[in-house]
């Protein structure tokens, strides 16, 4: 609660901190280090990932279907259904993405044998560090717990490559069962829940052993260890621009250890206009579900779509959550992917007419834009569409959403880390204009 005096302190916040639109256009400013036309300003350059969603020609932006590739290889590619002994990709995604190369079957069974040898936590970390003063969001107790990681690595300060190495695999291991494990401590300290504290499984998946350690009864299927296995795969890694892959950069362009930048990325990703944006797309839909009577009637959910386009229902924003994307503009390539496994997943259950509401959803979201605002812009449904909707059906809590996307995503940082120490070679320092004119006059205290 604030007191009278600080209430005082903080009456012109939005005067004193308001520069006007005219002045970012009179300087061209990139805001959001964006182009007039929504391309990106290059910051940098990358080996580890291209995501290709428009092409510049005769220097106009001109919307063509997603594509990703990490490494090189299309995203498609890597997680080919088809290829039978393909059940499980993420250990083999992040050893692409951190060694540059698809591993052989021996690097890889070392890879996996690495990430088991790091799966422990230090002696009274769970009762120490993670029980005790838990914090509401799941995402900020994975920024502590890097950061008091740190305290337990005798080299943290190290930049050799052989520790950079070894505290990526150590965190890519331990995040997953640090996020359950608080995930547990957050429901017996809020909601009157139990403490469950089960032990890894050796030789486990990383999406088993997620499933394993937060189901009571450890159990679950082999199609559900697969759909969560093709989730982390989706978010492992997205190109440098996005947000916290770009923190990433930042902070380690200044030379701070592998805690501290990880624990900062973590911290971008928790946003609500990154990583945190598929609660918002999950509430918009449950509204939706709630107020419109007939899932199947395009017609109802049209009219539903135009109200919260047109900023009568929902946050009152006019945004229809997971729809659109920075780059994609055609098709997001993760969107369809997970889309391919949603509906494997839903059709024939009690999930199936909420599969198909969220169909209509994206295929209607467009006309009613363009209806509505009489825009046209090149609009496809991105990953937060349908991820939700999929952890949902695997009964995982949403307090865990943007969690697991910290959890796949560490290995994209990591290999961006990696990248910027041995290529970036110079901190990232943009400029910032002051358009403050003419230089004041002290006042005494006195003459105030």
């Amino acid at each position: 609660m604030a007191t009278e005096s600080q209430i005082a302190l903080y009456e012109n916040f939005k005067a004193i901190n308001t520069i006007e639109t005219a002045s970012y256009d009179q300087f061209d400013v990139k805001r959001g280090l964006r182009n007039a036309d929504g391309t990106g300003v290059i910051a940098g350059l990358t080996n580890i990932a291209n995501v290709h969603g428009y092409v510049v020609s005769d220097g106009e932006k001109v919307a063509d279907e997603g594509m990703l590739r990490y490494r090189g290889y299309d995203v498609y590619d890597l997680l080919d259904t088809s290829v039978a002994d393909r059940r499980f990709n993420f250990e083999e995604v992040a050893y692409l993405l951190l060694m540059g190369e698809l591993p052989t079957q021996e690097q890889l069974d070392r890879f996996i044998a690495a990430l088991d040898a790091e799966r422990e936590l230090p002696d009274g970390f769970t009762a120490s560090m993670i029980m005790r003063d838990t914090p509401p969001d799941i995402m900020n107790m994975l920024q502590r717990t890097i950061l008091l990681l740190y305290a337990y690595d005798a080299d943290a300060e190290d930049r050799s490559a052989h520790h950079e190495i070894h505290t990526a695999i150590s965190l890519i291991s331990r995040l997953p069962r640090i996020m359950v494990l608080t995930y547990y401590a957050k429901q017996a300290r809020y909601n009157n829940g139990s403490m469950i504290m089960h032990r890894f499984i050796p030789g486990q998946s990383t999406a088993e052993t997620i499933l394993s350690m937060l189901r009571p009864d450890r159990q679950f299927t082999a199609e559900e260890a697969r759909m969560l296995d093709i989730m982390l795969c989706l978010h492992a890694e997205h190109g440098g621009g996005n947000n916290s892959t770009f923190a990433t950069r930042v902070l380690t362009s200044s030379d701070t250890d592998p805690y501290s930048t990880y624990a900062g990325a973590i911290g971008s990703l928790k946003g609500s206009k990154h990583g945190g944006a598929n609660h918002q797309v999950l509430a918009m839909q449950q509204e939706i579900k709630q107020n419109v009577a007939d899932w199947s009637d395009e017609g109802q959910v049209a009219d539903y779509l135009a109200k919260i386009v047109n900023k009568e229902a929902f946050d009152k924003t006019g945004l229809v959550y997971g729809m659109g994307h920075a780059v994609y503009t055609k098709s997001d390539p993760r969107a369809i992917i997970c889309k391919q496994f949603a509906e494997k997943l839903a059709v024939g259950t009690e999930f199936e007419a909420e599969y198909r509401l969220l169909e209509s959803i994206e295929r209607l979201a467009p006309e009613v834009i363009l209806r509505e605002k009489g825009t046209s812009k090149d609009m496809c449904a991105n990953i937060d569409m349908y991820s939700g909707f999929v952890y949902s059906m695997m009964g995982i809590p949403e307090d865990l959403f943007t969690p697991l996307f910290a959890c796949a995503r560490m290995s994209g940082w990591a290999a961006h880390r990696f990248e910027e120490i041995v290529s970036g070679k110079r901190i990232i320092r943009p400029a910032y204009k002051s358009i403050r004119s003419g230089k004041r006059d002290y006042v005494p205290m006195s003459e105030r």
